[in-house]
């Protein structure tokens, strides 16, 4: 079963990567700064996000330095673009700390870690689920993981690559079930990536991650009204040689 999904998911990606090629998101000009921009994403579009970041940047604070010594109050007012900016300003002083308590600020040596034991420290900070933890490990440390985020889920599930419904228990909460589906389908990706050739041989495997998450969500914008269906991520086979879009 497995093996039919990890072809699927390869033949995805090299139709992916043959049409937009490597992906060079997430746009920043420092890993603090993909780190701040994954926070201020949270619930809100990235436009608002760039007005946030845009602020922060014009008053020199895009820097480790630079929230650690901005007052609460006047962070959260800076970042108010982005939406949620109390929880959002919390919670980047509570990585900032983290940072600092475990790492002594340093960023080289907190992603030196090993990937799978900076993940569990990242998910134990408050305000960090599956998604923005492996979206920093992917995108500010190069760590080879898969970030799934709605696009992926509603592809694989409209591609019958992934069936929607986790195999955790039918009594389990919904933040346990969602948090399920998310691990099942980060390694059902991460495994079919993993045997994939890389299309240029400099490309590492954190590469084929950035660009497959990125690919995803270039084609669910820029397809999913194509078809007609809102329900849907792709669009016909026969009308632009991508995917079969079935319709229910």
């Amino acid at each position: 079963m497995n093996a039919a999904k990890h072809a699927a998911i390869r033949a995805y990606y090299g139709t992916s990567f043959s049409v937009w090629g490597r992906q060079h998101w997430w746009p920043a000009q420092s890993r603090f700064e993909v780190i701040v921009g994954v926070y201020l994403t949270q619930n809100t579009a990235w436009t608002n996000v760039e007005k946030a970041l845009h602020n922060l940047r014009k008053a020199r604070l895009l820097t480790i330095s630079g929230i650690r010594r901005t007052p609460l109050g006047e962070l959260e007012q800076w970042i108010r673009p982005s939406g949620y900016f109390r929880q959002k300003a919390a919670r980047l002083k509570t990585f900032v700390r983290f940072l600092d308590e475990r790492y002594g600020g340093s960023l080289a040596r907190m992603f030196a870690q090993p990937t799978a034991d900076l993940r569990d420290e990242l998910l134990s900070l408050h305000g960090v689920g599956p998604e923005t933890a492996d979206s920093i490990l992917l995108y500010a440390g190069n760590h080879p993981v898969f970030v799934v985020d709605a696009y992926t889920r509603r592809i694989l599930e409209r591609h019958g690559i992934f069936s929607g419904t986790a195999s955790s228990s039918a009594h389990s909460s919904p933040a346990n079930r969602s948090s399920a589906k998310y691990e099942e389908i980060r390694l059902l990706v991460e495994s079919a990536l993993s045997s994939t050739p890389t299309p240029q041989p400099k490309l590492g495997r954190n590469t084929l991650s950035q660009s497959w998450h990125w690919a995803t969500g270039i084609m669910s914008s820029t397809f999913a009204h194509e078809c007609g269906q809102t329900h849907c991520a792709g669009p016909s086979f026969q009308r632009n040689a991508w995917f079969d879009c079935r319709r229910g």
